[in-house]
C-alpha cells in the first residue's frame, strides 16, 4: 500500500534510511540522525507525489516511492518528464515490494494525470532496481553515464530507462537540458 508520510514515521525512516547500503544503492547518503529523517519527511516527502510504502502483511513502513523533479540529476529527461524513485529497507529486498509499489504508482499516474512518460535510472551495480523497472514496462533508453549529483555517482555508471504512458507523445517530445 502507498500512503502519505507522517512525522510519526521519522523513527522507522531513520532505521531504514540509516543503513549505508540502502542509501548508496539509491544514490543518497545514509541518514545520520532521527532529526535528519524528520527533516526529510517535512521537506522532501511532504508532497502529493511521494508516498511511504507500507507492507500490507504487517502494516509497517518499509520504504518510499515517488515521482517528480525531486533531484537536479543529469539524466537526459524529456521536457515535463518526471523522474521516478523508490527504495525499501534491506530486510525487505527480493519480496516484490518495489515492483508492486511501482505498478500501483503507475496506475495512479495513468488514471489521474496527463503525464506522457516517466524516466528513472539505476546504478549499473544495482541491477535489481533495473529489473523492477523492466517488470513494470520501462525500457532502456540507451543512455549510460555517470551522475555526479547522486551520492557516489561520480564513480558509478547509471543506466536510464523510460516508460511511455501515452504512445502518441513520442514524436513531439523534446529533451530538457
Amino acid at each position: 500500500m502507498l500512503r502519505p508520510w507522517e512525522e510519526s514515521d521519522a523513527q522507522v525512516l531513520f532505521t531504514l534510511a540509516g543503513d549505508p547500503i540502502v542509501g548508496e544503492r539509491a544514490g543518497w547518503p545514509p541518514h545520520q540522525s532521527l532529526e535528519e529523517s524528520l527533516e526529510v519527511i517535512r521537506n522532501v516527502f511532504s508532497n502529493p507525489t511521494t508516498w511511504a510504502i507500507v507492507w500490507r502483511e504487517t502494516g509497517e513502513v518499509v520504504g518510499a516511492i515517488g515521482y517528480g523533479p525531486s533531484c537536479q540529476c543529469s539524466l537526459p529527461v524529456l521536457e515535463d518528464e518526471p523522474l521516478v524513485g523508490y527504495w525499501v529497507g534491506r530486510r525487505h529486498w527480493n519480496k516484490g515490494i518495489c515492483s508492486e509499489a511501482l505498478v500501483t504508482m503507475i496506475y495512479h499516474i495513468r488514471s489521474s494525470t496527463s503525464i506522457a512518460s516517466l524516466a528513472s535510472g539505476h546504478f549499473i551495480d544495482n541491477p535489481a532496481s533495473g529489473r523492477v523497472m523492466e517488470k513494470c514496462g520501462f525500457t532502456a533508453t540507451g543512455y549510460v553515464g555517470v551522475d555526479p549529483t547522486l551520492y557516489k555517482g561520480e564513480e558509478r555508471p547509471v543506466r536510464m530507462l523510460r516508460l511511455w504512458l501515452k504512445r502518441n507523445e513520442t514524436k513531439s517530445a523534446s529533451y530538457r537540458s
